[in-house]
């Protein structure tokens, strides 16, 4: 039986938070591996519907969502046991590889459950226990998707760049982070910041400087923190871009030539202005 004030305790919510956290990180893990081939298939199967070849004959597909069908090992297809499947733990006590063909498991799958859990302890313990942590929580969670999915594809889903739009203006009706005002312009001034920056770019050079995905992600960032701290924001990921991209080239030989995703990069300004707003809008606006 739960102890009165349990959740109340700093350190204790703390701790929950992190054990939470790895749970929540083993569920991204899917979300980050199978939303986009979820994204793609249903875009081939209404290309097809719509535009089909000649001689087209439906086929019925295996389903295939968040749920369906069970984890497996990429390499023996082997279905992944519940005891092989707690967070952190099953990886470690595996030695990082499948227990059926011995073939190596990413460490990303262990780096995303501990982050997502050290971030969740950090989210918790700065906003201790109120509805923001719980919210601030949901706009980290999908963030770490956001982030993951985007340096893997070069793709943001609209169904999390948008549903984290329409949950930040939700959450500010009660001026839970900023007024509601603010949440509201910021969410317009956030899209047409970058779709004034694309379109620029665009004239000048004649290429595509970034996707569509940025400006809803900005839109999302602004609707949660407010216009005020879009300035820092894409100052912040700006910063993160070139340096991290600079050492892509420099450590992992990339070419120069190549693109970088620039949502991993607005969340990171988007978490950290989440943490430090506060010091961050007074040394920007005084105030």
């Amino acid at each position: 039986m739960l102890m009165p004030g349990m959740y109340t305790d700093p350190t204790l919510l703390t701790v929950l938070a992190f054990i939470f956290g790895l749970i929540i990180g083993s569920f991204l893990n899917v979300v980050i591996y199978r939303l986009p081939k979820m994204l793609e298939a249903d875009f081939h199967q209404e290309c097809e519907e719509n535009y089909p070849p000649p001689g087209y004959v439906p086929v019925e597909r295996p389903r295939f969502n968040l749920a369906t069908p069970r984890s497996a090992c990429p390499s023996c297809n082997t279905p992944i046991a519940g005891y092989d499947n707690i967070p952190l733990a099953s990886w470690l006590l595996l030695k990082g590889r499948c227990r059926h063909c011995k073939s190596p498991i990413s460490a990303r799958y262990p780096l995303v459950e501990l982050g997502t859990g050290l971030l969740s302890a950090v989210v918790a313990a700065h906003f201790g226990p109120s509805m923001a942590a719980g919210a601030a929580l949901l706009f980290l969670w999908v963030l770490i998707a956001l982030f993951w999915i985007d340096a893997d594809t070069y793709f943001l889903p609209d169904s999390l760049t948008l549903g984290l739009l329409w949950l930040g203006l939700l959450c500010n009706i009660s001026d839970m982070f900023v007024p509601l005002t603010d949440a509201v312009i910021g969410a317009m001034a956030g899209y047409l910041a970058l779709w004034s920056v694309y379109w620029a770019f665009k004239l000048i050079t004649g290429r595509d400087g970034m996707g569509y995905g940025d400006f809803k992600l900005l839109a999302a960032l602004g609707a949660w923190l407010g216009w005020k701290m879009l300035p820092a924001i894409i100052l912040l990921s700006s910063l993160a871009g070139a340096v991290i991209g600079i050492a892509l080239v420099l450590l992992a030989k990339r070419g120069w030539g190549k693109p970088l995703p620039f949502g991993p990069y607005l969340a990171i300004a988007g978490l950290l202005a989440m943490l430090e707003g506060p010091v961050i809008t007074r040394a920007l606006w005084g105030m």
